[in-house]
């Protein structure tokens, strides 16, 4: 389901503008719809009042959690089971973060990523991101939105920007604590500046040098590094928040004292800061984190050349916290009780 197509039903079971408003947020907000000060019977038309049982149960059916893994970091990584019986993952993060997921799969194929081993198995609808913040919610409270779970949100732009509208308005969530996170779409960076809500930007870097990121990153837009910081700081300068560059630390291949110059060139100055995160081992992939005391180096010279550096590592790592992971061993398992049946 879209949120588009939700309030297309709200309207035609009679809902205003207010009653509209109101069932948006009390579900975003993971509340009952007769919750509040003023019960919906006192205010509500009597044909919406009779749609609200199966508006409800729609909206319900959605998604459920299918497993918790929590990690000892205080992070939970949700496996999130959709109608069609498609998992996605979403990852609670300590200090009321949540990381939600935008595709089933993903198509960009990066080389250290198990989300995309399969392609992409299809767009994950915009009611549909908001449900695993309602999920979430359900457990916990929920004040940042990050769009770094499974999927390229520039390439499912339509839901993603339509449940960050959501979010940003019903759902009481601080456009700067809403991140749509790519790896560089000129689609994208042009709707960012057009949308009502204006999220932050993380873009996902992770080199300064373009022929390795198209081998990183084989099915990303073929813009350069130079190109992507140049449309991320117009944005960051529009909108208010610097641009959060992704980068992960990958032992021998962009841990380099060459790249450390590459940053100072093409960050020094520029309105964001750096986060690199060491690689969270995924099974089946032969990149390796390098050592630790190289990770903090790396980040100490950084920060001495000016550029505003942090040293962060994935929440939710004694959980296999890289994306994919838990939905990759949730399948290999059915695949194997099937096998055994």
């Amino acid at each position: 389901m879209h949120i588009h197509e939700l309030r297309q039903r709200l309207q035609d079971a009679g809902a205003g503008p207010l009653h509209e408003h109101r069932i948006l947020r009390m579900w975003s907000h993971a509340r009952p719809q007769d919750s509040g000060r003023r019960r919906p019977h006192t205010f509500f038309p009597s044909s919406l009042l009779a749609a609200m049982p199966r508006i409800e149960a729609e909206l319900a059916g959605l998604a459920r959690i299918d497993a918790v893994h929590p990690g000892a970091d205080g992070s939970e990584r949700l496996l999130v089971a959709l109608a069609d019986g498609q998992t996605v993952e979403s990852v609670l993060l300590p200090r009321g973060g949540l990381c939600v997921s935008s595709q089933v799969g993903c198509a960009v194929g990066c080389q250290f990523c198990m989300t995309g081993r399969d392609g992409l198995l299809r767009q994950v609808g915009s009611a549909e991101i908001v449900a695993q913040v309602v999920l979430a919610r359900q457990r916990r409270a929920v004040t940042k939105v990050v769009f770094m779970g499974m999927g390229e949100p520039a390439h499912n732009l339509d839901n993603v920007m339509e449940a960050i509208e959501l979010l940003g308005t019903a759902g009481n969530i601080g456009h700067k604590n809403l991140v749509f996170s790519t790896v560089g779409d000129p689609r994208a960076f042009e709707r960012l500046q057009r949308s009502t809500v204006k999220p932050a930007l993380a873009l996902s870097l992770h080199t300064t040098d373009a022929a390795l990121r198209r081998t990183l990153l084989p099915r990303a837009p073929h813009m350069s590094p130079a190109e992507l910081v140049a449309a991320s700081e117009g944005y960051a300068r529009a909108s208010g928040y610097p641009v959060q560059y992704q980068w992960t630390l990958l032992e021998g291949v962009n841990d380099s004292d060459e790249e450390i110059e590459g940053i100072v060139a093409l960050l020094g100055g520029k309105y964001g800061v750096l986060n690199m995160i060491p690689f969270n081992t995924v099974d089946g992939v032969a990149f390796r984190r390098p050592q630790r005391e190289r990770c903090e180096q790396i980040a100490r010279t950084l920060r001495q050349r000016g550029i505003l550096t942090k040293l962060r590592y994935s929440a939710g790592q004694d959980v296999d916290g890289g994306c994919g992971q838990l939905r990759a061993r949730a399948i290999e398992a059915r695949v194997v009780l099937h096998r055994a049946t």
